[in-house]
């Protein structure tokens, strides 16, 4: 079992840029994948991006590619999302998600852990 606490939130302006970060709990964190999901207001949850235990395959939403970028440090348990200039659309909390596989996964129900979320507002 893995825990998973996202931090790095805030206010941004349209534009600017962020750097999430989830720390999980857990001896075992190098062999889960793991991604982020957002869900904006009144919005479904949508994934955002997804990277393989060893981090060597990575996937993106098409309305992220280029402008995000995921990484893991598996000696630190940590994955991070960063965010370059981010549009007032990517307004939403934003969460970390874990799924014990070597493959990633692009829909929210193939993962089995989650964070509580950070809030991630872009102003216009």
């Amino acid at each position: 079992q893995v825990q998973l606490v996202e931090s790095g939130g805030g206010l941004v302006q349209t534009g600017g840029s962020l750097r999430l970060s989830c720390a999980a709990s857990g001896r075992t964190f190098s062999t889960y994948a793991m991604g982020w999901f957002r869900q904006g207001p009144g919005k479904e949850r949508e994934f955002v991006a997804a990277i393989s235990w060893g981090g060597t395959n990575t996937h993106y939403a098409d309305s992220v590619k280029g402008r995000f970028a995921i990484s893991r440090d598996n000696a630190k348990n940590t994955v991070d999302l960063q965010m370059n200039s981010l549009k007032p659309e990517g307004t939403a909390v934003y969460y970390c998600a874990a799924r014990r596989d070597t493959y990633l996964y692009s829909t929210s129900d193939a993962y089995d852990y989650w964070g509580q979320g950070t809030q991630v507002t872009v102003s216009s």
